[in-house]
């Protein structure tokens, strides 16, 4: 990665500074800056961050309630917006968050007009939809994290049932990052295992009903932690986290982001999570990406839910 790359992260909330925190960490930028019109608020995340440089090395740290920080940026995380409340639908979200978001992107652009934009604001498919027209920017460099952190809990529940490392794990949620979402199963294993093979004490963990139930677990699990303690914070500061990573090195990762579609598996303008290339151009939906006719048609179910929703907000 470039030894003057730039992360901005919009929102100094438990998301967003979990976000700065977890990129401070794992060093993905040389410079952070963290913004919100919160400026007290700002500047104490910002100073409580600093005063822990001398143990990660190199990372600059600013932030504050001024656009002007937020300027030169080669990623910027949005994070700012209202959050979840318990029993709260992401999509119920919509119209509050896509007035937020629709104000910030004119001011960030003009300040960074280079820059890759990740939607991390909820419901970030649809934010990033409105976001994507509102500001022209080509569809590969405004892109919502999407599924990558359901992925991360189904790779997570699958390995615990199997007990094996989720790093052997190798499947993926895709499409809506929220009720419509799904498991790719048709593909899904346990190292070079298909899922519905794998034996733990000669026996099939993992029959059609097994499978269903996990997809619920996971496609609820963000409900239980905001039930619990009121937002999900740490998860989604390592997911984006990653994601920033796989651009900022040009890594060319396969992750299950969410681009505006355009034209591939039969959907166009719609922002969905699909396995997508992500390096330092954006994210690029990979089009050979099998789906059973099953998950197809979720697929599209999960895009027209998107559609209605973002045809209200437009309306």
């Amino acid at each position: 990665m470039s030894t003057v790359s730039k992360l901005t992260v919009v929102g100094a909330g438990a998301v967003g500074s979990s976000v700065a925190y977890a990129a401070m960490i794992r060093g993905v930028a040389r410079h952070i800056a963290l913004y919100d019109i919160a400026e007290e608020k700002t500047r104490a995340e910002v100073l409580d961050l600093a005063h822990g440089a001398k143990f990660i090395g190199a990372t600059e740290i600013d932030g504050g309630s001024d656009i002007a920080v937020t300027a030169g940026s080669d990623v910027v995380v949005i994070t700012a917006g209202a959050k979840q409340r318990p029993g709260q639908t992401r999509l119920e979200l919509a119209a509050t968050n896509a007035r937020i978001i629709g104000s910030l992107m004119e001011d960030l652009v003009a300040v960074s007009p280079d820059a890759i934009y990740v939607i991390v604001s909820n419901p970030c498919d649809v934010l990033t939809m409105l976001a994507q027209e509102a500001s022209g920017l080509p569809v590969e460099r405004i892109f919502a994290s999407g599924t990558t952190l359901d992925t991360s809990r189904l790779r997570w529940e699958i390995g615990r049932r199997a007990r094996v490392s989720a790093s052997s794990v190798h499947a993926m949620i895709v499409g809506e990052h929220g009720d419509t979402e799904f498991p790719l199963w048709s593909s899904a294993s346990i190292g070079t295992v298909p899922l519905g093979d794998w034996l733990t004490d000669g026996e099939h963990l993992f029959d059609p009903e097994t499978l269903d139930r996990i997809a619920v677990d996971v496609r609820d699990a963000a409900y239980a932690v905001i039930q619990g303690k009121g937002a999900t914070n740490y998860a989604i500061g390592l997911s984006s986290t990653r994601i920033v990573e796989a651009i900022l090195s040009d890594e060319n990762a396969v992750l299950p982001v969410a681009p505006v579609l355009t034209g591939v598996f039969g959907l166009d303008g719609v922002a969905l999570s699909v396995p997508c290339v992500v390096n330092r151009s954006g994210a690029h939906p990979i089009a050979q990406t099998s789906f059973s006719s099953h998950e197809l048609e979720l697929l599209r179910r999960s895009a027209e839910s998107l559609r209605e929703v973002a045809a209200g907000l437009r309306g």
